[in-house]
């Protein structure tokens, strides 16, 4: 990083041009690149300069382009327009003109351009003064210089966060933090908002209602690896698991699972009942289920979408079940059985009749 001085620019040019190699000189204003070119005509006469940029013509930009590459100019007086998409080896010399102006992506990308061969390659950025540098920019160009060995990209980003800021995912900020919330929880949100406009209805992210339910069947419930040994097929039927919203989902997953790998352990037949009863459950405003082999209860989130008269009949006819609160059923059964116990739950649910649907 250093001040523009005359002197500098000159000096860069020469010694890439005394070893026959090309610059790319970086000026992104297309409005003054040619008093730009005007400049540097006087500065190094030894210079072939040429002119390339976005709102020139297809077919001039592709003859400039290609002489430069054929070596007929030995100077390319650009606009940001080589980011990407150029190789030319026997350039390895870029001059950027108020390189504050720039992105920590951009400058990485800009720099990228230089050293594609076995020659040294030289970056300069330059700025009209240093000392008179915004924090943000100072500590840019400081990042970028910092960086130089192979991978840095990854640790280029970082410090483009650190700089910038996460800035946040549910707040009035575009760009944000997702680490708080969770990217599949993040997307979940975003789609059940555009559910909610769509049927013309106001979202309400807030709503306990759209919460997952929690159960506890107090049994092991997975895939062991001795059924499926690989983790990354594991994980990912885990989470077509945990993200289907239909019994015919979780059906149709069974089936696929049993034939690929064979019956289902008592595990993983735990794992399915676990989400089958997550599925049925949400309609009711079910918040958990927890069923342990003497007593299981079954929490309801407030003003659950059911009838209170069919909750005061179950009680009645049933002495195994009481309600406990307002919120909650208990039944008093002992069951070792982990998928017993599921389908007591699921029984007490259909004799609770069908959820009453809000608007």
């Amino acid at each position: 990083m250093r001040s523009e001085t005359s002197g500098t620019i000159r000096e860069a040019v020469l010694r890439e041009l005394k070893r026959g190699g090309q610059v790319y000189f970086l000026h992104n204003e297309v409005e003054t690149i040619e008093n730009r070119r005007q400049k540097l005509e006087e500065l190094v006469p030894e210079a072939r300069i040429v002119i390339a940029h976005g709102q020139m013509p297809e077919r001039e930009l592709e003859r400039v382009m290609r002489e430069f590459v054929q070596g007929k100019h030995n100077l390319l007086l650009c606009s940001t327009i080589i980011e990407t998409g150029i190789d030319v080896p026997s350039a390895n010399t870029i001059i950027m003109s108020r390189a504050d102006k720039f992105g920590l992506a951009q400058l990485h990308q800009l720099r990228g351009r230089v050293g594609r061969s076995h020659h040294q390659a030289y970056a300069y950025l330059m700025v009209p003064d240093v000392e008179g540098l915004t924090k943000q920019a100072a500590q840019r160009l400081e990042a970028i210089q910092a960086m130089e060995e192979l991978g840095s990209g990854f640790y280029l980003a970082m410090h483009d966060l650190e700089i910038r800021g996460a800035g946040e995912v549910l707040g009035e900020n575009q760009s944000g933090n997702m680490m708080e919330v969770g990217f599949q929880l993040y997307n979940e949100m975003l789609s059940e908002a555009v559910r909610c406009l769509k049927a013309g209805k106001e979202p309400d992210l807030l709503s306990p209602l759209g919460a997952t339910t929690e159960i506890n069947l107090h049994a092991p419930a997975l895939l062991p690896d001795a059924y499926c040994g690989d983790v990354h097929v594991r994980l990912s039927l885990y989470k077509r698991l945990a993200t289907a919203e239909k019994p015919e989902q979780i059906d149709a997953m069974l089936e696929e699972i049993t034939d690929r790998f064979g019956k289902l352990p008592a595990q993983g037949q735990t794992l399915f009942d676990t989400h089958r009863l997550r599925v049925l459950a949400k309609p009711y405003g079910v918040a958990k289920i927890d069923a342990a082999p003497t007593v299981m209860n079954i929490n309801f989130r407030p003003n659950p979408p059911i009838d209170a008269m069919r909750v005061i009949e179950l009680v009645q006819k049933n002495r195994t079940i009481k309600l406990v609160g307002n919120d909650k059923l208990r039944i008093d059964k002992q069951l070792s059985d982990p998928k017993d116990r599921a389908q007591a739950i699921r029984e007490v649910l259909r004799l609770l009749g069908q959820p009453i649907k809000q608007d």
